[in-house]
């Protein structure tokens, strides 16, 4: 390696130092219900989720109980996804006029977008309608960064705390990550997605 590189690897091994502190301690303030600089920005949306969807966030659940809500949540986005991109003929903005996809396209797509791989066996301009992009595999960009988000979070409890009885409120994580941290970064586009 020259040394220009040796000083980039320097360079961003240190930002990442750098940043672990401070990033660490939010993390640590959002995923155990603590305020944060961004509350009295987007606390009122967290409020709203839990009170729309009647989640107690500090009601914690066994392993078991945030397993089985995580797969829950998954499989409905899977099914969602699907139907989504099945019916995409009958639903708005799909100004092209573009066919629903085949099942076994839309099931790898919607299994490919859940589980945040983004695998994508078509060109997204010349197959997905405006509608299907923006409420399917937009929205799945953010929720499936988020359900990784909250696993890790609940793997972090669970080495962490010494009664391991309860990992958390997969709900309240799931809420929490979406809001406070998969909203703050840019989701990357997809290859042939709309810029």
């Amino acid at each position: 390696m020259k040394s220009n590189e040796f000083l980039q690897v320097a360079l961003f091994v240190a930002s990442v130092v750098a940043v672990t502190p401070p990033l660490g301690a939010f993390l640590f303030r959002v995923f155990h219900g603590e305020g944060t600089f961004l509350s009295p920005v987007l606390g009122w949306l967290e409020r709203m989720a839990f009170r729309f969807t009647g989640i107690d966030a500090g009601e914690e659940m066994k392993w078991t109980g945030y397993a089985a809500a995580l797969l829950v949540f998954n499989i409905a986005g899977i099914l969602l996804l699907l139907v989504i991109q099945m019916l995409q003929s009958h639903l708005p903005l799909n100004t092209e006029g573009f066919a629903g996809l085949p099942f076994a396209l839309a099931l790898n797509t919607a299994v490919a977008f859940v589980t945040n791989t983004n695998w994508q066996a078509y060109s997204g301009e010349a197959t997905m309608s405006y509608f299907t992009q923006m409420a399917g595999l937009a929205v799945q960009n953010f929720l499936s960064a988020a359900t990784g988000i909250a696993v890790a979070v609940a793997v972090a409890r669970g080495l962490t705390r010494k009664s391991g009885k309860t990992l958390g409120n997969f709900w309240a994580d799931i809420v929490r990550a979406t809001i406070y941290v998969a909203t703050l970064s840019k989701p990357q586009l997809s290859p042939g997605a709309s810029r």
